[in-house]
């Protein structure tokens, strides 16, 4: 049963043409996570601050236009959206060996490239996760998005090693072409889908903008489940960024590690999210949805302590070890975590909840960027990982703050209406038994675990 229906999903020929074109773009997207940087340390030797700061702006964006980018997602056809942000991204990419050839490349330039890049990456992606659930079946959203969340382990795998490679062979600033070139294959698999995609819905009237911007944040604050995995989510991105955007000063300059094994260690912490991606089905399937989340992260996240242990010599190794069981536990937690807001979500506020969600978890980045590069500054490079790394071990407790601790499965409806107070019973006389009132049908009774969704649960708006 199981493998026909894997087979099934594969047989698709608009989910292969998806998944391969993400894979490409996300494989170019870590060769570039990877030159970039080098590029600023070793091209133009910048300091640590600039570094987290040509980090910070790659995600700002996300802080300044997310929320309106999800209501304007909602409005517009995605497909020929996805198009123009990859078309935006190669020609951005492009600039910058053009500017090393003719010897005029800044960090200015960098770092803008860095922000626009950044904004067509807003619209982008979360055009993309609106699109999922139009081109694969409901019943195969879960095992679509272990394949989606797999495949871009694995390019990150060899994103972060081939980036490596390219820059000690080519030099980091023509690993960018590579990045351009995956964003060009992207764009023909988006052209190759031949699944319409139905039109967005309209209102009757014409709505403002922040209304309907204001219509996603409302839910996605109101919900319990969407308000505890936002929170935890944005912690945790602040302090995995934190370590991240001074990792590579770390390994050039503490460590001294050449060009090449910098994205072989850093994609040595990429093996972990690609078995996170295996495994989070079968947990999912042995201990339930929400069991299985809770136990990836609380068993993964102190293992980060190993990132601040590496030394030169053979104790560089304890790095990608403990990035790699880190990694383990945020993919796990995202393939089931992607499947439940696909499923749980109303349609027609997709794309604001996911934009609403997304501004808090990446708006954390650029924020952990600059934090990780002022603790650096302060307080030195390794001792900034300790205080980083700490705070992850701690923050899974942040998951059971809400209702999840209490169920097996996260939901995999949307929420219904809540329940209207029923009217006063007039005053019996004595003696007299008051009318019963109205009983639902028990096939309809909410689930006791269920009550809680049901009292948060907000009504569509008109």
């Amino acid at each position: 049963m199981n493998a026909r229906r894997r087979d099934g999903l594969l047989r698709q020929r608009d989910f292969r043409l998806l998944w391969a074109g993400e894979t490409t773009s996300r494989f170019g997207s870590n060769i570039t996570g990877v030159a970039m940087p080098l590029v600023a340390v070793v091209t133009l030797d910048a300091s640590t601050f600039w570094v987290s700061a040509l980090a910070a702006a790659a995600w700002l964006p996300w802080l300044l236009l997310g929320l309106p980018a999800g209501a304007w997602v909602d409005r517009l056809p995605r497909r020929p959206l996805m198009v123009v942000c990859n078309v935006a991204s190669l020609l951005l990419l492009l600039s910058v060996p053009a500017a090393a050839w003719l010897d005029v490349l800044t960090m200015t330039q960098l770092v803008v490239v860095s922000l626009l890049t950044g904004v067509a990456n807003v619209f982008f992606s979360i055009a993309y996760r609106v699109y999922v659930p139009f081109v694969v079946p409901r019943e195969h959203l879960t095992e679509a998005n272990a394949k989606l969340q797999g495949s871009e382990s694995a390019a990150q795998l060899a994103g972060l090693g081939g980036g490596g490679v390219l820059a000690g062979a080519f030099g980091a600033v023509n690993g960018l072409l590579a990045d351009a070139a995956t964003f060009l294959v992207s764009t023909l698999c988006l052209l190759g889908i031949r699944g319409k995609e139905p039109a967005p819905e309209r209102p009757e009237r014409p709505r403002a903008l922040r209304k309907d911007v204001s219509e996603g944040l409302r839910h996605t604050v109101r919900d319990p489940y969407l308000r505890v995995l936002t929170t935890y989510g944005t912690v945790t991105n602040l302090l995995l960024t934190g370590y991240q955007a001074i990792l590579t000063v770390f390994l050039v300059r503490e460590l001294h590690v050449g060009e090449a094994t910098v994205g072989w260690l850093l994609a040595g912490s990429s093996v972990g999210g690609l078995l996170g991606a295996v495994v989070a089905t079968p947990m999912a399937r042995r201990f339930g949805t929400a069991r299985g989340m809770l136990l990836c992260k609380f068993a993964t996240a102190p293992f980060g302590l190993l990132i601040p242990l590496a030394e030169p010599g053979w104790r560089v190794v304890l790095l990608p070890v403990g990035g790699a069981v880190l990694a383990l536990g945020v993919v796990s937690a995202n393939v089931i975590q992607g499947a439940f807001r696909q499923q749980y979500c109303p349609p027609q506020l997709l794309g604001r909840i996911t934009a609403s969600v997304s501004v808090a978890n990446f708006g954390a980045i650029p924020v952990g960027s600059l934090l990780g590069g002022v603790l650096g500054g302060v307080l030195g490079l390794r001792p900034a990982l300790w205080v980083l790394t700490a705070g992850l071990a701690v923050s899974s407790a942040l998951l059971l703050a809400g209702p999840l601790r209490a169920r097996r499965d996260l939901p995999t409806e949307p929420p219904t209406h809540p329940p209207t107070r029923p009217p006063a019973q007039p005053p019996t006389e004595p003696g007299e038994s008051p009318e019963p009132a109205d009983s639902p049908d028990p096939a309809e009774a909410p689930d006791p675990a269920d009550r809680r969704v049901l009292r948060y649960a907000v009504p569509e708006q008109g």
